[in-house]
């Protein structure tokens, strides 16, 4: 059974654990692959608004996420999220039940949509699941992203309204 939590402190050497391989291979986060632990700490779990982990009773973290306002004041009712899913976990399911969650939060939180900014485009496996997920590729930056193997590639932003405005007579 999976159960999405608040991090808390004593979950940070597991989340690591799952986070250090993805940054460290340069193909979906835009981190330097020489990024320490401490400015991974402080990415993750200090900037953000809010940082989840995705359990398993019996395999322990198996990913995490965060939300925060993709931007300050004026644009902080649209969210950004960023998912990790540990090597385990993945094709399990792990990752749609994050993001279905992390957009459960945001409505709590008061977010009326989640734009994700840089989807590495060659993750054809993200795109597909954002996709399917209610996520449509707003934009297309040309090059944004230095891909580990393949060089410069594409880059999406992809959004979703949450909430829809009512409409008053």
């Amino acid at each position: 059974m999976l159960e999405i939590r608040f991090f808390s402190d004593n979950d940070w050497a597991d989340t690591w654990k799952i986070l250090e391989p993805v940054f460290r291979a340069g193909t979906t986060y835009p981190y330097s692959p020489t990024i320490d632990e401490d400015e991974a700490y402080q990415i993750w779990i200090n900037n953000p608004a809010h940082t989840y982990v995705a359990v398993d009773s019996n395999l322990g973290i198996l990913g995490t996420y965060y939300l925060k306002p993709n931007q300050p004041d004026l644009g902080s009712h649209i969210c950004n999220c960023g998912y990790v899913v540990s090597p385990q976990a993945r094709g399990r399911g792990t990752a749609t039940a994050m993001c279905k969650h992390s957009q459960q939060e945001a409505v709590k939180l008061g977010y009326t949509a989640m734009q994700f900014n840089l989807v590495v485009a060659v993750n054809e496996v993200a795109v597909r699941l954002w996709q399917k997920l209610g996520f449509e590729i707003v934009g297309t930056l040309p090059d944004a992203f230095r891909h580990a193997d393949q060089g410069l590639v594409d880059a999406h932003v992809m959004y979703k309204r949450l909430v829809f405005p009512t409409v008053t007579s």
